[in-house]
Order: C-alpha cells, then sequence, then structure tokens
C-alpha cells in the first residue's frame, strides 16, 4: 500500500520540493526586514530610555505590527512540516543520510521549540494589541518584554541555523 503510494506520488516530487523551498524562504525571510529596520531600533531606543513616552509609543506599535506581519511566516511554517515529511517520504532518503539526520536534528531540536513559542507570543495569549484592546496593562507589557526577550534569543538561532539547514538540504555534505 505505502509502495503504491509512493510510486503514485514519485512524478510530482518536484512539484513538492519547490513548495517547500518557496515556503522555506517565506518562512526564514518574511520578518527579517521588520525586526531589523523597525522592531530592533524601537526596542533599542526604549532600553535606553525605558521613560520616554514616545519611545514607548514606539515599542509598542512596532511589535503590535510584527504581531500582525508574522502571519505569512506561521503559515509557511506548517507547509514546510506537512511537505518535508512527505519529501522524506516520496524520495530516496532515509536517516542514514548524516546531512539529513543533522538538518532534521536542527528543525525538531531548534526550529520547531521556537515556531511554538512565536506562535503564542504572535497570536495566542501573547497577542499585543488583544491584551491592549482587552484593557490589560501589566499583561500588555510583560507580553512586550517576553516577546523582546524571544527575539534577542531567536534572532541567533535562526541567523546560525537557518544557512546551515539550507546548506546541508542543499550540498549534502555527507
Amino acid at each position: 500500500m505505502l509502495d503504491t503510494l509512493r510510486e503514485l506520488m514519485g512524478p510530482f516530487y518536484l512539484y513538492i520540493k519547490f513548495i517547500h523551498v518557496f515556503f522555506v524562504m517565506i518562512w526564514s525571510w518574511s520578518t527579517a526586514v521588520a525586526y531589523s529596520w523597525y522592531v530592533k531600533g524601537a526596542f533599542v531606543r526604549w532600553e535606553k530610555n525605558p521613560a520616554d513616552s514616545l519611545a514607548i509609543q514606539r515599542r509598542n506599535w512596532a511589535i503590535e505590527q510584527f504581531d500582525k506581519g508574522v502571519v505569512l511566516e506561521h503559515i509557511a511554517f506548517p507547509v514546510i512540516l506537512i511537505t518535508g515529511p512527505l519529501l522524506y517520504f516520496i524520495g530516496p532518503w532515509n536517516l542514514s543520510f548524516g546531512w539529513l539526520l543533522a538538518k532534521l536534528a536542527i528543525v525538531i531540536l531548534v526550529f520547531v521549540p521556537m515556531e511554538v513559542a512565536d506562535y503564542w507570543l504572535s497570536h495566542f495569549g501573547g497577542n499585543k494589541e488583544k491584551l491592549r484592546k482587552r484593557n490589560l496593562p501589566e499583561k500588555y507589557e510583560r507580553a512586550i518584554q517576553l516577546h523582546w526577550t524571544f527575539l534577542k534569543v531567536s534572532t541567533p538561532l535562526i541567523t546560525i541555523f537557518m544557512p546551515v539547514a539550507i546548506f546541508l538540504a542543499v550540498t549534502k555534505p555527507f
């Protein structure tokens, strides 16, 4: 049964691979400009002068907009998590390929936990706009500071592990 399914899906391998790679590009770059040029600057300015009402206003606006903009990234990641295993299932891969094992380790140990936290911070309990509209100023401030801490931790991880994962997938070095 599984072999028949593999044979039926085999001709679509390159199409699935295109979708996978395309959504990896969306996921990996969709928030880079907003973070680099707006969010980071607003937060750095606020950290230098935490009592500056204009800095607080700009910080709050930037992170709320970031929560909205990250939607594209959060649509892309589930597509990646579906197409990746499909490629493994119909392709000539197995876990004896060292590059694949290393890439899967990065995805499972770094990207998945990071994205779970990111989804919560941007869309669920940590969504700043929802907290502001519900008039929960203490929770709003905690969510902002937690998101900033998350971004300071996750940004170096993405900066290191995203190129490594792409390198492994493209070059298959071992």
